[in-house]
């Protein structure tokens, strides 16, 4: 075995752990020039391939993949079977219903594939240019190679993924959008290493030697892990890599007339070909009940098959006077070989109970059901240009189900613009007024400013070295990017606003941004980057400082810093972030003040962040450098070993205070979240803000309401495990002790507990918060909030969880939930790209929810369950025609009828209504969020209402088959000249009676019927007469239909008026108890919600009276609120119900006169009025209808 495994691996193609490029293919004198021509070999070209098929593999992969299906696997199979054996119907009503089915979906798929392959010969054929040899070359873009000198000019894409090597800018940089990646639409700064961005002419480079060392491409588009080693005449210069200086393909030059780099990634390599494969599917409740329910059908299918293979046996060894020729000897004929054709006969009659149409039709009609959500024009934001996106159309239904919902804070509830109010200098509260900076006063006087700006004078501070200290950390300590308006048009390196006022800053962190805005308010205006240098103008003095190292924010820190040089080469390393994680780190400063100015900001809501110093001897800095030198040209484990390095950096700071920002609430975030509580959805808040903060915001935005009890679960009383498990309990039992009464309890957890409460504690920790009407957990890393969600997704009762947030700190979280919900935020798409439905704004999620979502879920299990009761409905019959025949397997209706059942008689309106169909109006839905929980739970595809529409079905077809036979049994003559019924006649007019019944039972199950929904019942109708009269009044080829034996079978029958009766009786006897089941389905609904209006208006006296005078306005009041009565059940009520309120009244007297309704009560004499009128009674459109009492 190891010695078979060891020549396998020595087949298998071993790829390095890095790879090494030299630039334009060009090795260093001391290595062979050979490694350097040949290294594209190792690599895939730049072709792109975005297509599944080509012409030779279309049709084997894509039946290969249709077939993998269930559902299409098993009629595949019976359509084998019934090519081997005597089939007792046509093969054709397994294959042809089959090949349609699979041809309609390949048309689908071969339809978008070919799309793709006109996309991707436009993009591999586009003109590209490349400097070889000195010399710039014309090729196509996929014949560019691993290593090739790409030029690339303004507003063009970037071909592949570049090492950038120069560009036009002297300071070798660069402008880019990456709107096709990620969908942010700002610009980004990338930047060349320092030793390359000479190089601007073509010619030039062939005095460029260089080798590009970097990891193996990963989908990440944020991560690149690279050096670059550029030789010199006798030496080499190491400079590591980041994503600064990487050109992504699919990103677009802008504002930079040209720049040059490296390819080092091509083709399927690329990070654009590697995010565009699909993500981990997820399946909906709905699509999991339906599985459930074809795996019972098929289970019925075989019993069914069973029990009459045996009785078939059974009948033919009954004794029986004379032995007639047609019936076989049982005794005979009983052998493996005769039983297994037999079963497999009677399940090849059987087998349409399998509706093998419906995986088809569901799949279409999430796919259209999901492009109305783009449409919405409800759900477009005008502020940011943008509608709600489906990334997925799998969910749909899942909207309609959520039960928690996990909510990101900053961004998703606020609105993510920060803007600078209050800060915390050397333990002194400043706040901002009128654009100026002021000193608070300690008892809440008079604030007193502190930096005066004159007209006449030098501009200068009246305040002391420690303002100046402050803004001068938050002036440099950030990673904002300057655009001026002009620069950016022309592309200029150098413009200069002495005011700040014609800057645009651009920042990935709100909070920096507000920052640098804030000190340019106050005088101190920063320039941006030049030539390695930070510039700052103090009140006009220009300040240079030399940036010599950024120790990048991350999630685990909670913090980042800038190492700078000032003009008196004073070394300095400034830090800001968290408080958690800067005040550990103080050593000297206003710590203990510090922190409690942060708690008092926290309380008012605002953000908060801590700010330190320290100043570096020479000696230290020299060892830092080292550390992060080696760091940052590490390939393997380079995050690691900056983490460490980091920590050993950023200690024994002193620190200078903190900031307070304001971040608004969104409009609408209060109502939304009101809503959805009263929808039955639990609200959950995890934010990784501080614990006043979250609080604050909290009941800022009704998550927490006043008078709801807080219990908290924070680092104040959980030191350790046993201590958090112990208040938990004492929480638990809290809210037992109090469980009669009416009052509720919002859980505050932090990260620090969290940590605990889910690693020994969880099903005391998930007890608890079910017990809770709201949950915030603050001070959250993103993988806490990926485990609080888990933490309820796998509870017992497995809830359906909804995700949403605008960060990438939310992706693992929104990736973790059943249903992933982005915002398109201020923070990148990253959320967006990960979610499966995205909008702009958090109170979209309400009509998201409440409106799409109910829709949603109602039409598709109205859809699965119909698909299922019209088989059963249909394919009954012949079971029960066994019966009849003898177990004969002589089928009852024709090949044709099986053939176009499920394709064309009964699919088309079912489709529209899973489409169009609204049984409760869009306002109602959000006036009255409650009915939103009576479709949770997957409680319309439940067992009960899985039975109810089955038993139905069972009914229908009852009274189709022992209608007929009784109507038209005992051989009665039909016709006037004597003649009588045959096989083919009964088959016929029992299955005319079930399509018009089964398509009338969706009638009944419609509210709503815009022009669509009409018109598929006439296409419908129409359509299947005409294919009827087409097949039975032709005499078709022989090699199309063998037998002519339906040959004006369907106009026959219908010459008979006997025929007319029955097909017009049967289907309203058969459908009798689903017009009951809808008058008391909708009496109940529309009874409730008037009587509960009504009852504190009327005497006890007088209500029975009044019940039923409401009850006699819903044949119109359900005409309001979009309750469409079809025809049929409208005159019933209309004109039946009165008749019913005698005989229930008894002492009433009713009499109906020019449109009147007069109600005499003797006994009680009173007189009651109801006047209806009717201004229109068209169930198709909107109506206009009164009553008055």
């Amino acid at each position: 075995m190891d010695t078979a495994r060891r020549r396998w691996d020595c087949f298998k193609r071993q790829i390095p752990t890095d790879r090494s490029i030299y630039v334009d293919n060009k090795a260093p004198v001391s290595e062979s020039p050979e490694v350097a021509i040949h290294q594209h070999q190792h690599y895939p070209n730049n072709r792109v391939v975005s297509s599944k098929y080509t012409v030779w593999n279309f049709i084997p992969k894509n039946l290969f993949e249709q077939f993998r299906r269930i559902a299409n696997f098993y009629f595949l199979c019976v359509g084998i079977i019934q090519l081997i054996i005597d089939s007792p119907v046509s093969p054709a009503t397994s294959i042809v219903p089959l090949v349609f089915v699979v041809t309609v979906t390949a048309i689908k798929q071969g339809y978008e594939d070919w799309l793709r392959h006109k996309a991707d010969n436009e993009v591999n054929n586009r003109k590209a240019f490349i400097v070889h040899n000195g010399e710039l070359t014309q090729i196509k873009a996929q014949n560019i190679k691993v290593g090739d000198i790409v030029k690339v000019e303004a507003n063009q894409g970037f071909p592949c993924d570049l090492v950038m090597i120069s560009s036009h800018d002297p300071e070798g940089k660069c402008y880019v959008t990456t709107a096709n990646l990620d969908g942010e639409t700002n610009l980004k700064t990338h930047f060349c290493v320092p030793e390359t961005r000479k190089f601007q002419k073509e010619g030039e480079f062939t005095n460029l030697c260089a080798n590009i060392e970097c990891q193996q491409p990963i989908a990440d588009l944020y991560k690149f892990i690279g050096r670059i080693k550029v030789y010199n005449d006798s030496h080499h210069v190491l400079k590591s890599l980041g994503p600064e200086n990487i050109l992504l393909r699919g990103a677009r030059l802008k504002n930079t007339p040209f720049v040059y780099g490296c390819a080092i990634y091509t083709g399927p390599d690329t990070k654009m070909a590697l995010n565009s494969k699909a993500k981990s599917t997820k399946f909906s409740r709905v699509e999991r009940g339906m599985n459930t329910y074809l795996i019972i059908f098929l289970v019925i299918l075989l019993l069914e098959a069973l029990v009459s293979t045996i009785l078939s046996y059974w009948y033919m060894g009954q004794d029986r006077i004379g032995n007639p020729w047609y019936i076989p000897d049982a005794k005979q004929d009983v052998n493996a070989k005769n039983v297994i054709s037999d079963f497999l006969s009677f399940m090849i009659l059987y087998n349409y109970i399998i509706p093998i149409s419906l995986y088809v039709t569901v799949e279409v009609q999430k796919f259209v059901g999901s492009m109305f959500l783009q449409w919405d024009l409800e759900m477009y934001d005008e502020d940011s240009d943008t509608t709600a996106q489906a990334n997925t159309s799998d969910l749909n239904e899942e909207l309609g189900q959520v039960e928690y919902l996990f909510t990101d804070k900053t961004g998703t509830l606020t609105e993510n613009d920060m803007q600078f109010r209050q800060c915390s200098i050397n333990a002194i509260k400043y706040e901002e007024i009128g654009g100026h900076i002021h000193e608070m006063a300690p008892q809440g006087g008079q604030s007193t400013p502190v930096i005066r700006l004159t007209a006449e004078e030098k501009k200068s501070f009246l305040c002391k070295a420690e303002i100046e200290e402050f803004l001068e950390l938050l002036a440099l300590c950030h990673t904002v990017r300057v655009d001026h308006r002009e620069a950016t048009e022309t592309g200029a390196s150098t413009l200069y606003s002495n005011t700040g006022m014609d800057y645009e800053y651009q920042s990935s962190s709100p909070d920096e941004k507000a920052f640098v805005e804030a000190c340019c308010r106050y005088g101190v205006v920063f320039h941006g980057i030049r030539d390695d240098h930070l510039e700052v103008t103090f009140h006009g003095e220009m300040r240079r400082y030399r940036l010599l190292h950024v120790l990048e924010f991350d999630a685990t820190r909670k913090r980042m810093s800038v190492i700078i040089q000032k003009e008196n080469d004073e070394i300095v390393l400034l830090c800001k972030g968290a408080e958690t994680a800067v005040l550990k780190m103080g050593i000297s400063g206003e710590t203990d003040r510090t922190n409690d100015h942060i708690h008092d900001y926290a309380v008012l809501g605002l953000r908060t962040l801590a700010l330190g110093k320290r100043v570096l001897t020479l000696k230290e800095y020299e060892r830092m450098n080292g550390m992060l030198t080696e760091a940052r040209n590490s390939l393997d484990g380079r995050e690691e070993k900056l983490q460490e390095a980091f920590q050993a950096i950023e200690k024994d700071l002193h620190i200078l205070g903190a900031t307070a920002v304001e971040d608004r609430l969104q409009d609408g975030v209060p109502e939304t979240i009101t809503t959805l509580r009263r929808a039955g959805i639990k609200v959950w808040v995890l934010t990784g803000d501080k614990e006043e903060t979250a609080v604050n915001i909290s009941y800022s935005a009704g998550h927490i309401i006043d008078g709801m009890e807080e219990l908290r679960v924070t680092k104040a009383t959980c030191t350790d495990h046993t201590r958090c498990g112990e208040e938990i309990a004492k929480h638990i039992h809290r809210i037992q002790d109090r469980s009669p009464s009416s009052q509720q309890f919002v859980l505050i957890v932090d990260g620090f507990s969290l940590t605990f409460a889910l690693g020994e504690h969880t099903e005391v920790f998930r007890e608890l918060c079910q017990m809770c009407a709201a949950v915030l957990c603050c001070r959250m890393s993103p993988l806490q909030k990926a485990e609080v969600v888990k933490l309820m997704k796998t509870a017992s009762h497995a809830p359906v969880t909804a995700a949403i947030g605008d960060g990438a700190n939310d992706v693992s979280m929104i990736q973790e939930a059943h249903v992933g919900l982005g915002v398109m935020g201020k923070e990148g798409r990253q959320a967006v790209r990960n979610s499966d439905y995205a909008f702009a704004k958090f109170r979209f999620l309400q009509r998201l929810l409440l409106v799409h979502g109910h829709y949603f879920y109602y039409r598709l299990t109205t859809l699965v369950q119909y698909f299922f009761y019209k088989n059963v409905a249909f394919i009954t019959m012949q079971l029960f025609f066994a019966f009849q025949s003898a177990f004969s397997q002589q089928s009852l209706v024709s090949s044709f009828h099986l053939m176009f059942y499920n394709i064309t008689m009964t699919s088309l309106p079912i489709f529209i209504y899973s489409l169009f169909e609204q049984h409760i109006s869009q306002r109602d839905l959000i006036e009255k969020p409650h009915l939103y929980k009576n479709i949770t739970r997957n409680s319309k595809l439940d067992k009960r209402n899985f039975l109810r529409w089955n038993v139905l079905g069972l009914w229908h077809v009852f009274v189709f088959f022992f209608g007929v036979l009784f109507l038209f049994g005992d051989d009665v003559p039909l016709w006037p000249d004597g003649k009588m019924m045959g096989l083919l006649s009964f088959g016929t007019i029992a299955y005319t009676v079930c399509v018009i019944a089964v398509n009338l039972k969706l009638c009944l199950e419609t509210y709503y019927w815009p022009l669509p929904m009409f018109m598929a019942y006439v296409v419908t109708g129409v359509g299947n007469l005409c294919m009827t009269l087409l097949y039975t009044m032709i005499i078709w080829p022989a090699f199309i239909q063998s037998l002519q034996d339906n040959y004006k079978v369907y106009t026959t029958s219908l010459s008979s008026g006997t025929v007319w009766l029955g097909i017009v009786l049967l289907p309203l006897i058969a459908l009798f108890p689903d017009v009951i089941i809808r008058v008391a389905r909708d009496t109940s609904s529309l009874v409730s919600e008037t009587t509960k209006q009504r009852r504190s208006q009327i005497g006890k006296c007088q209500y029975n009276v009044c019940v039923h005078v409401i009850i006699c306005q819903i044949c119109v009041r359900g005409i309001q609120t979009d309750q469409h009565l079809n025809f049929f059940y409208f005159y019933l009520i209309l004109y039946c119900y009165p008749y019913l309120f005698v005989v229930q009244c008894k002492l009433m007297k009713m009499f109906y006169f020019s449109g009147t309704w007069w109600v005499n009560s003797c006994s009680m004499g009173t007189k009651t009025y109801v006047n209806v009128w009717v201004l229109q009674c068209s169930p198709f459109g909107d109506r206009g209808v009164g009553q008055n009492y």
